[in-house]
């Protein structure tokens, strides 16, 4: 019975040593924490360094093609007459001294007529001051009877060229005897407006013009500006024209006039830019879309427009060092160009931010 014993406490005592032994192999359990962002989550992810940016100014305007005011020309007509013929017509590309059109006129024919009058009258007194002349020199007639003759033929002279001016005027140095006259291109160009056809009947009191000529190798950009762009836009800004026409092809050019009075209905200040157009291709009343852009050399913190989180009235972004190590940051705008946002407070150069799909790490850690 007391070995029976003995061999129990044995028993006990041999478990006790064994457990003991087994806590000290053991080791102790530690929770390991998850990261913020998973693996699966950081594939939805698109990360960014924040750097330096150029501010420039851009701003997108819309305007329409015109002429160039110095190199558009209306022709009138020098006499009152009928239109014989026309030889052009609009869109016709002219070159200077080419003729338009021919007019007959009865002013032409009468100065014409003034004119044959008149060089009679020369002949005449010309004849008789040499007569007097002479009669004069040989002592047969008086001084006073030469000095008549004379004058009468200095007033011959002068009424023959006053008429030879007159009809030089009204012809536009392209009359003939007949009282016609043909009107001229006084510049190469392109005809854009033509008001008169053969048969037409042109009054002295009619102050239309015949034709307008316009050169096209230069032309002007009329541009819309808006009161919330009119401070991003100065003279000498470049400017890059597209066209509906050739929305390929950038036109390039620099604001050349502001003009300092708004539209009252429209609200929009003009601006106007030159651009060359040496093959033509823009024509008057074409639809434009312009960007204005200044490179000023400014350098500011800018991060894509992606990146920005508005909520209450603020701006936020969201950072990123590690996949434990995320945090939102709130950033203030200074001005938005483009797809760009300029930013003058809350974050540095070469920091990293969230790009894309930001709201979802942004919301996890402002609701916590």
């Amino acid at each position: 019975m007391r070995n029976t014993f003995l061999y129990i406490i044995l028993i006990v005592s041999s478990f006790h040593i064994l457990e003991a032994c087994k806590a000290k192999t053991e080791k102790p359990v530690v929770e390991t924490k998850q990261p913020i962002i998973s693996d699966s989550t950081m594939q939805l992810l698109q990360i960014d360094t924040v750097q330096l940016r150029s501010e420039d100014d851009i701003v997108k305007l819309s305007g329409e093609v015109s002429f160039d005011d110095n190199k558009v020309v209306k022709v009138y007509p020098f006499s009152s007459g009928h239109v014989l013929s026309t030889t052009v017509s609009v869109g016709d590309y002219v070159k200077a001294g080419q003729i338009l059109a021919t007019i007959k006129s009865a002013d032409i024919s009468g100065n014409y007529s003034d004119l044959s009058i008149s060089r009679n009258d020369v002949s005449i007194t010309k004849r008789a001051m040499d007569n007097a002349e002479h009669l004069y020199q040989n002592g047969i007639a008086s001084q006073k009877e030469y000095l008549e003759a004379k004058e009468n033929y200095s007033k011959a002279l002068a009424n023959s060229n006053k008429i030879k001016t007159q009809i030089a005027i009204n012809g536009g140095g392209r009359t003939s005897a007949n009282g016609t006259y043909t009107v001229a291109a006084p510049r190469s160009g392109f005809v854009v407006e033509k008001l008169i056809n053969p048969g037409n009947f042109i009054r002295n009191d009619n102050n239309s013009s015949l034709f307008t000529i316009g050169d096209i190798s230069d032309v002007w950009i009329w541009a819309n500006v808006f009161e919330l762009d009119i401070a991003k836009i100065k003279q000498g800004y470049n400017a890059a024209v597209t066209t509906v026409a050739y929305p390929d092809k950038i036109f390039n050019g620099k604001v050349d006039k502001i003009n300092q009075i708004l539209d009252p209905v429209t609200k929009v200040m003009k601006i106007k830019i030159v651009l060359q157009n040496q093959d033509h291709l823009l024509k008057p009343s074409m639809f434009a879309n312009i960007i204005i852009s200044n490179t000023s050399g400014v350098q500011s913190i800018a991060v894509p427009t992606s990146s920005i989180i508005s909520e209450n009235g603020k701006n936020y972004v969201v950072i990123y060092n590690n996949n434990n190590d995320v945090k939102v940051q709130e950033v203030t705008i200074k001005k938005v160009v483009g797809n760009l946002n300029f930013i003058s407070s809350g974050l540095a150069e070469g920091q990293k931010i969230i790009t894309k799909n930001q709201i979802l790490l942004y919301r996890k850690l402002t609701s916590k």
